[in-house]
Formats: structure tokens, C-alpha cells, sequence
């Protein structure tokens, strides 16, 4: 089976960040984070979790840890736990993917269809937003720095953070940009 998700950042509003991605069921929660991460344009440089809410979740599905055995809430192996056995054709599940959990980046994630199509890989069909740089300060840190570089450009404080971004002379942020062919080139790399 293929599953069709739509995957939003939570807490970012004009423009929102989202994606619309198919994966195969075959795939295991760890695979799932490959393919969020490369379909948002995230870096992997951040520990992951996926829940049924963002904070005291019931469950957690995550890779292991040491400090597992003193957790009160039942985690599951990412990389052993396959999408399927999760949802199996229930599409009223719902899950949230936290990822970098000082930033805090909490992503939506709803089952929007499930499909007999047999998919080798997975394939982003739409999105909107350009995915926030790692390390920003989370949502807030987010829009601080599109503010700023909206509305005072010119500023030093604009300047230092261009040259954090790495944007040369005379290029601007663009919040809206989103590149559906090379994000369906980096998925089919994975």
C-alpha cells in the first residue's frame, strides 16, 4: 500500500510550511524521518521523536536510548516499527513529528488516503514554504528573522544574520519558495 500524508510545521503562518508526500507502508518510522527531513530541507542534525501529541504523549516511536529503561512512557524503535503496522488502512490516526527538540519544530502529520499503489520510494506531490533554517530559535526565531529581513534589510542586524544564512549580495529570503523537483530528486535519492 502507499500512504498519502500532509505534513505541516505547527505555529508558522504566512505562508505555512507544509508537504504533501507519499510513502510506502513498507517503510519503517526511521525512513520516515529520512524522507521528512529531506522533504522539508531539514539537515538530520537533531534528535526525533514521533507521538500523538508533541508533549505527554502516550507513546513515543523514536530511536532507542539509554535512558529508555526510565522512562515512564512506552517508546518504540524507529527503525523497527513499520508504518503499516501502525496505521494499517486507518486514516482517522493522526501523529506529530517533533524534531530538534531544543527549537522545538513540531510538525502535524494526517493520514489523508491510503492507496493499493506500489511505491519503491517515496514522492512529495505538493508543498508550500520554505523550511526554517536549523538552529534558527524555533517558530519565534523563525519569524523574528523573516521580519527582520522583511522589514529593516539595510540593518546590521539583517546583515550579520544574511551572512548566517549564507545569501550572497543582492539575494533575499524567500519564505514562499518551495521546489518540488528537486525535493522529489533528494527523496529519490534516499
Amino acid at each position: 500500500m502507499t500512504y498519502q500524508f500532509k505534513i505541516q510545521i505547527k505555529g508558522i503562518t504566512k505562508p505555512p510550511v507544509w508537504r504533501r508526500i507519499l510513502v510506502p507502508d513498507s517503510f519503517t518510522f526511521q525512513q520516515f524521518h529520512f524522507v521528512i527531513q529531506e522533504a522539508f530541507g531539514w539537515e538530520n542534525a537533531h534528535l526525533y521523536s514521533f507521538s500523538d501529541k508533541a508533549y505527554g504523549g502516550s507513546f513515543y516511536i523514536s530511536e532507542p536510548d539509554e535512558m529508555d529503561a526510565f522512562s515512564f512512557v512506552p517508546r518504540k524503535d524507529a527503525s523497527k516499527l513499520k508504518l503499516r503496522t501502525f496505521w494499517g488502512k486507518d486514516s482517522s490516526k493522526s501523529l506529530v513529528y517533533w524534531y530538534d527538540f531544543g527549537d522545538d519544530w513540531i510538525h502535524t502529520i494526517k493520514l489523508e488516503a491510503v492507496s493499493d499503489e506500489a511505491l519503491l520510494h517515496a514522492r512529495c506531490l505538493a508543498g508550500k514554504g520554505t523550511c526554517p533554517p536549523e538552529d534558527c530559535g524555533g517558530v519565534p526565531g523563525y519569524e523574528y528573522m523573516k521580519g527582520l529581513l522583511e522589514e529593516d534589510p539595510e540593518s546590521e542586524e539583517a546583515q550579520e544574520m544574511r551572512e548566517w544564512l549564507g545569501l550572497e549580495d543582492g539575494e533575499t529570503w524567500d519564505a514562499n519558495y518551495f521546489n518540488l523537483e528537486a525535493t522529489n530528486l533528494y527523496l529519490s535519492q534516499l
